[in-house]
């Protein structure tokens, strides 16, 4: 009995996360007239949510486990794509941040950040 509890209090805590995460991706893909995500594990950290929006914005949210990123992004109604690249990949819009970030990281120099 006490195992079954224990499982409940779980699947009641990950329908949670995954909620809020859903609520998340939803507000990212209003503000940027729509939203595409891919998911990437990355290890015992969890799974990256990637998210590209319409206007080339994008972003990224973390989820505890697969299963809890694959449900936000279901319940969030994006688009999934299997990897990034192609097509999904062109919608993403840098700015001179960016740029300057990754050159600098590139070069050796200083990460800026």
């Amino acid at each position: 009995m006490a195992d079954t509890q224990v499982d409940e209090k779980q699947s009641a805590k990950a329908e949670r996360k995954a909620a809020k995460l859903a609520r998340q991706i939803g507000a990212f893909a209003k503000a940027h007239g729509g939203g595409e995500g891919q998911l990437a594990y990355i290890g015992q950290t969890g799974t990256r949510i990637v998210l590209v929006g319409e206007d080339g914005g994008w972003g990224d949210l973390v989820a505890p486990t697969h299963e809890i990123a694959v449900k936000a992004a279901e319940k969030s109604g994006i688009t999934l794509h299997e990897s990034f690249d192609g097509e999904f990949a062109l919608k993403v819009r840098t700015g001179p941040y960016e740029w300057t970030r990754m050159a600098g990281i590139q070069l050796g120099g200083p990460s800026n950040g």
